[in-house]
């Protein structure tokens, strides 16, 4: 005797098994990805760590992480292989007074990345600063003080539309404006480019910044600019609408009520935003590549005759020193574990920034809750 049919099991028609069929596509392309990404990240990590890490003490390879990239010449001596970067070469050929002797050379697969290393985090914290500043006071004035209309509607578009921007416009763009054309302060007149005086002997040359790290700092920060007043104003939008009512109800003023009970509320979001602007601009390679940084760069930022000038120095970064190592000099074994090394550094350092933006949203959000 057969058991009686379920009376609450649904009838199995066609719309149901076609959303069993787009449920299991959805799965699988969710499995895929994140196969593909592991896959990505298993390769970086498994080759970046065979360079950045060893087997004998003190299990890290310290001069990778603090010197500065050198040329890698490999030769034969007394029937052994040698490989030896520019600065050890050199000293070897004087310890043992060799004037000449036949050696391959690798630009860029000795030494280290540690100007790579100290540019990219100054630039990656230097762009976000400006980011939050300029995007989370954009969206403050558009969710609390401007009038829903035409103008607000086109601010909106507009700033979706530059979300969309490639980032090799966004370089071009850093440096036709900055690079090129910002005003420097100057204790004489430039008669090349537009200046003017503005008293005591000094004079606005707009004459650039020049490739540095202020030029880079804007142009990331441009770049980060739409993820940032987005996900802020969506913030600000979530922190209900009653306590802005009951502190203007008690007698503060707006800018009052917005600092002490909207944006301590709202900034647990505001900090994801930063973090979605740090995914958006530590990776880019063409904005910096115009505004901020150098192949090669003997001096740290901070090696100036003035404080100010640090801002005014150009700077090595990660990317942008993975992308000539992979793509300007001929590939090898050489240049293979200096790419893979970097890669990793480059992932670690993105992946801290990200993660003490995640901590400090936490602590947040469990102090502030409604």
């Amino acid at each position: 005797m057969h058991a009686p049919a379920n009376p609450f099991l649904a009838p199995k028609t066609s719309a149901r098994v076609f959303e069993r069929f787009a449920f299991g596509f959805f799965r699988a392309a969710t499995y895929f990805i994140l196969v593909c990404a592991a896959c990505i990240f298993g390769l970086i990590f498994f080759k970046g760590g065979q360079t950045v890490f060893q087997t004998h003490f003190p299990f890290v390879n310290v001069p990778f992480l603090t010197q500065a990239p050198e040329t890698l010449f490999v030769f034969q001596y007394e029937g052994k292989k040698m490989e030896l970067g520019d600065r050890a070469f050199r000293e070897f050929k004087n310890t043992h007074g060799i004037t000449d002797i036949p050696a391959e050379s690798y630009v860029y697969s000795a030494g280290g990345i540690f100007p790579c290393i100290v540019g990219t985090v100054l630039l990656v914290i230097g762009s976000m600063a400006i980011a939050l500043f300029i995007g989370i006071s954009a969206a403050i004035y558009l969710n609390e003080y401007s009038t829903q209309g035409r103008f607000v509607h086109f601010v909106r578009l507009a700033i979706l539309n530059l979300a969309g921007v490639p980032s090799i416009v966004f370089g071009l763009f850093g440096l036709g404006l900055f690079v090129g054309f910002m005003p420097m302060l100057q204790g004489f007149s430039n008669p090349t480019v537009p200046s003017l005086p503005v008293g005591f002997g000094h004079y606005l040359n707009f004459s650039g910044w020049n490739v540095c790290l202020l030029s880079g700092w804007f142009t990331l920060a441009f770049m980060a600019l739409p993820v940032v007043i987005t996900a802020s104003e969506e913030s600000l939008k979530s922190v209900p609408k009653g306590f802005r009512e009951g502190s203007l109800a008690l007698g503060a003023t707006k800018w009052q009520t917005i600092r002490t009970n909207v944006l301590p509320y709202a900034l647990p979001g505001m900090l994801t935003s930063s973090i979605l602007g740090i995914a958006r601009v530590a990776g880019e390679t063409a904005p910096i590549m115009f505004t901020a940084a150098y192949v090669v760069r003997d001096k740290m930022p901070w090696q100036v005759d003035h404080a100010l000038d640090v801002v005014f120095q150009g700077v090595m970064a990660l990317p942008y020193h993975i992308y000539v190592v992979s793509s300007k000099i001929p590939q090898n074994e050489y240049t293979e574990r200096v790419q893979y090394g970097a890669a990793f550094v480059f992932l670690v350092i993105v992946m801290g920034i990200a993660l003490s933006s995640i901590f400090l949203r936490i602590k947040m959000r469990n102090r502030y809750r409604w």
